[in-house]
């Protein structure tokens, strides 16, 4: 693998590479010493244009157990803040020997310029791009689903025949993006639900169902059901007339969560406005994974950091890592 910029472009068996080699990774994290000394002597920069906590972490656990050294990179403060371009960082960075550039930007296509203009012979990982993709959250959604739902036999098996609705701001969200190409990839049935406000202007295109009412879409029995966060700093209009209506007609609340098909569970990307999308009796429910995708985000990136810098595994080590 040589960048990983999007879901929609991902085979399905690079991406069933990825969740098994996700597996691997989470496996050693179960141990007493999690570091593992595959990237020892790789650089990865962590090059964030877009505040961030969750994924920025998650990326620099992520090396950091793989024993990589990690430099972060915020726009705040820096060269980018006195009218430095991509260009000009991207080649800095060149200069200072990155094997490895996670990127987050808030203009839709910027890793994929990054990767393919010249200026950096290094891996470029996106991190989220505008409102374009997110590939990494995508994929421990879908590792996320597939732990919850066959267990210890997920290994090699995709999400053929599992039902997941995604609910929430679709406008605004490469979230959900991702997951719709990548659920779609492995076999997964998708619907989308939000106000046709939120929901993108065409999406004829798109391999999915769309429904705007909630309480439809959770009596048609989802295997998963995925609360997209309302994105209010990327609201420039009225897209719903007040919060507390969104409320009523498209969050996730203890009536709504008691009418989910049993063993059917709960994600959300995070971070959650508690009482809009989503209320505490349902993200804090045992059907809710918001934790567990925490958790599994970290495995994630580490098989994302590996196969972009140490490429296929041989035998020996597979099962080393196992």
């Amino acid at each position: 693998m040589r960048h990983l910029l999007d879901t929609q472009h991902l085979s399905r068996a690079d991406a069933l590479e990825i969740l098994d080699v996700a597996e691997d990774m989470a496996d050693t994290q179960r141990r007493e010493v999690k570091k593992l000394p595959t990237l020892r002597g790789k650089t990865v920069v962590n090059l964030f244009f877009e505040d961030s906590t969750r994924t920025r972490i998650s990326f620099e656990a992520a090396a950091k157990r793989l024993s990589a050294d990690v430099i972060n990179f915020s726009a705040k403060g820096s060269s980018v803040s006195k009218g430095e371009s991509l260009q000009d960082t991207a080649q800095t960075l060149q200069a200072m020997g990155a094997d490895a550039v996670v990127i987050r930007h808030g203009a839709s296509g910027a890793p994929r310029t990054l990767a393919t203009s010249g200026w950096i012979s290094a891996g470029v990982v996106n991190a989220g791009d505008g409102t374009h993709e997110h590939p990494t959250q995508a994929l421990l959604d879908a590792f996320t689903i597939r732990k919850r739902l066959f267990g210890d036999d997920s290994r090699g098996r995709d999400l053929s025949g599992i039902r997941v609705t995604v609910v929430g701001d679709v406008l605004h969200s490469r979230v959900a993006r991702s997951n719709v190409w990548l659920l779609h990839t492995l076999g997964a049935h998708v619907t989308l639900v939000a106000p046709p406000t939120l929901v993108p202007q065409d999406v004829s295109g798109w391999p999915v169902e769309i429904d705007y009412d909630l309480d439809h879409a959770i009596a048609a029995g989802p295997d998963a059901l995925m609360m997209l966060r309302i994105q209010l700093e990327r609201m420039s209009a009225a897209y719903f007339p007040t919060e507390r209506e969104y409320s009523r007609r498209y969050g996730l609340d203890a009536r709504r969560l008691a009418a989910l098909p049993d063993g059917s569970i709960v994600l959300h990307p995070g971070p959650m406005n508690r009482g809009l999308e989503i209320s505490a009796e349902a993200a804090d429910s045992p059907r809710s994974t918001v934790l567990e995708q925490v958790t599994n985000g970290v495995s994630v990136r580490m098989a994302v950091l590996y196969l972009l810098l140490a490429g296929e595994r041989p035998h020996t080590e597979k099962e080393d890592l196992r």
